[in-house]
């Protein structure tokens, strides 16, 4: 759900795992990804080559970046939003079950995850998911941003949504 902006009302993006962040969704054609997302301006699509062996299609929304992958079937497999730059405030929430997900610290989005029932895969600090759902975030970054006592930004800056067999096919 992409809420209408209401003055004193952030728009927002309401995670949907694994079936998508709307207006997009999983198992969308090239066609209909590119007309969910035409309504912020032209988006830019980059066609699957030698380097990258799938379509892409990349958005922005009042600074969150809106990136659309589609698998060799040519549908919509992952969506990855990006965060905000460090100096840009944008009236735009990020929401996985009401939290938002660029401005609640790392750990507590991790944490409520693990309240769900979702198995949450920390291995990797930097880059956690939860497998089977798919859900993966990532804390890289080279802005001056906050950071906690290990030196990882204290929020996520970019978040995927995928369907569950999307990590296996991508990361083998």
């Amino acid at each position: 759900m992409v809420a209408a902006h209401q003055k004193g009302h952030p728009v927002q993006f309401v995670l949907d795992p694994p079936r998508g962040v709307a207006p997009v969704r999983l198992g969308m054609t090239l066609d209909e990804a590119v007309a969910a997302v035409s309504a912020w301006g032209a988006p830019r699509v980059y066609p699957a080559d030698a380097v990258r062996d799938f379509d892409l299609v990349s958005a922005e929304y009042d600074g969150i970046g809106f990136q659309v992958a589609l698998g060799r079937d040519h549908r919509v497999d992952a969506i990855t939003l990006w965060g905000p730059d460090e100096d840009e405030d944008p009236d735009v929430q990020v929401l996985l079950d009401g939290l938002d997900v660029f401005r609640v610290p790392a750990d507590e989005i991790l944490a409520h995850a693990a309240r769900k029932g979702w198995q949450v895969n920390s291995d990797d600090a930097r880059a956690p998911y939860v497998p089977g759902v798919t859900l993966a975030f990532t804390r890289d970054t080279s802005q001056e941003v906050p950071r906690d006592e290990n030196g990882l930004p204290v929020h996520f800056t970019s978040v995927l949504v995928a369907d569950e067999k999307y990590r296996e096919e991508r990361h083998g």
